[in-house]
């Protein structure tokens, strides 16, 4: 079975706005410069559009070297040469890890334009393992996430209001697998000379942050609700809302728009 790649975004400061990219280089923890970033609470609690839907309004783009955020809630742009320094301690939905204070320029920034106290910490390099397989930067628990266009036409069909794939904040948006046809892919592997490989690891459940419109932040219960109607599987003991999978680099490499994949 074959997918051909047919969206790439990263995410540069998690739960902010995502890049549509032409290309995107596969690394150990995913998209490179995905959740390079992440802004956390004065006792290094991570930031989620959870609790801020205004996150979503965040735009912005990293080069590796400089960070720049543009945002309707600000009268300009941050424009920030990223610092490295000591780590502190910070958490991702409990989990501990560590990042790299940016200083007090750009927690003003974030400040002002949120109105609330934060911080804006680097990805140190220092990873959390993954249980069984795979390492991360800030993401929520799985490096990679992936979505079929056909799936979400198939809940669009559902819905009186049709949905943007960006309400569901794919690394990787595959089509030719028919709607859900990614539920049952274990593997993703990419052409010769690169052969990147990507292995597909569990369904991806979904939370509030769906409902979040990720052009204007405001929040209606529809598609948590049309999902909730027939995408609800039992994982690890309980009862989730799964759309997507959740996947782990295997071997790293280039991605490109157009790219056919074999799915096993």
């Amino acid at each position: 079975m074959t997918a051909v790649i047919a969206g790439l975004t990263v995410y540069p400061i998690k739960s902010a706005g995502g890049v549509a990219l032409a290309e995107a280089d596969l690394t150990a923890t995913g998209l490179r410069h995905d959740r390079a970033f992440m802004l956390v609470r004065p006792d290094g609690r991570h930031l989620s559009q959870r609790e801020v839907p205004e996150l979503a309004l965040l735009r912005p783009g990293f080069d590796g070297a400089k960070l720049t955020v543009e945002s309707p809630l600000a009268s300009a742009p941050l424009v920030w040469e990223a610092a490295d320094g000591p780590a502190r301690d910070v958490t991702v939905h409990g989990r501990p890890c560590q990042g790299v204070d940016q200083g007090d320029e750009p927690a003003a920034w974030f400040g002002a334009a949120l109105g609330l106290e934060c911080r804006l910490v680097r990805f140190t390099g220092t990873r959390r393992t993954l249980p069984g397989d795979g390492t991360l930067a800030f993401a929520d628990g799985y490096p990679v996430s992936v979505l079929s266009r056909e799936s979400l036409d198939d809940l669009n069909r559902r819905v009186d209001v049709a949905l943007p794939m960006s309400r569901f904040r794919p690394n990787i948006v595959l089509e030719g697998l028919g709607p859900y046809g990614e539920d049952s892919v274990t593997s993703l592997r990419g052409p010769a000379p690169d052969a990147v490989e990507i292995g597909l690891v569990r369904p991806c459940g979904r939370c509030v942050i769906i409902n979040t419109d990720q052009e204007t932040a405001r929040r209606a219960p529809a598609p948590l609700r049309a999902l909730g109607r027939y995408r609800v599987e039992r994982f690890g003991g309980g009862r989730e809302i799964m759309f997507g999978r959740l996947g782990v680099p295997r071997v790293p490499g280039a991605l490109r728009l157009g790219d056919a994949l074999t799915a096993t």
